[in-house]
């Protein structure tokens, strides 16, 4: 499992309202480069993110659908990406003063990325956990989602 954790400037529920924009995930996530469509709902468990990975010509489309979530608190993501397979992402929110400790673990759970020896891939998942948190953060302080209602 590859844990980062980061505090946010902003109280849990301005992070929670970025987590449930899902048309907001491909400026948090760092891969995700557009979205074809999110789910009504978003983010009940069982709906789902339609994204895209890559630059045209060569986008790959897959899907990141919900698994748990406790609105304000955690979420519990199954992440998709044909053909490496598939990686559960945890998002935990803690008041934290007037902000928010977030954590972001995630755990390779299926396909070929799941035989590669974690000290492999561990540094370079590291990285982009990071800077996924930094953005997430950057989009909670500054308002993001209220900006689109």
């Amino acid at each position: 499992m590859i844990t980062v954790r980061r505090r946010v400037a902003a109280p849990p529920d301005q992070v929670w309202a970025v987590l449930a924009d899902g048309w907001l995930y491909p400026l948090w996530v760092v891969g995700a480069s557009s979205i074809r469509d999110v789910d009504a709902g978003w983010p009940a468990p069982g709906t789902e993110i339609h994204h895209s990975v890559g630059a045209w010509p060569a986008l790959v489309h897959d899907s990141t659908n919900v698994v748990e979530a406790e609105p304000g608190r955690s979420l519990l993501l199954r992440a998709r990406l044909w053909p490496a397979g598939a990686a559960d992402v945890r998002l935990t929110l803690t008041p934290d003063g007037d902000g928010t400790l977030v954590v972001l673990e995630e755990q390779v759970a299926s396909g070929p990325m799941s035989l590669i020896p974690k000290p492999v891939y561990g540094p370079l998942l590291k990285a982009r956990n990071v800077e996924s948190a930094r953005r997430l953060a950057n989009l909670a302080e500054n308002g993001a989602s209220r900006r689109r209602s």
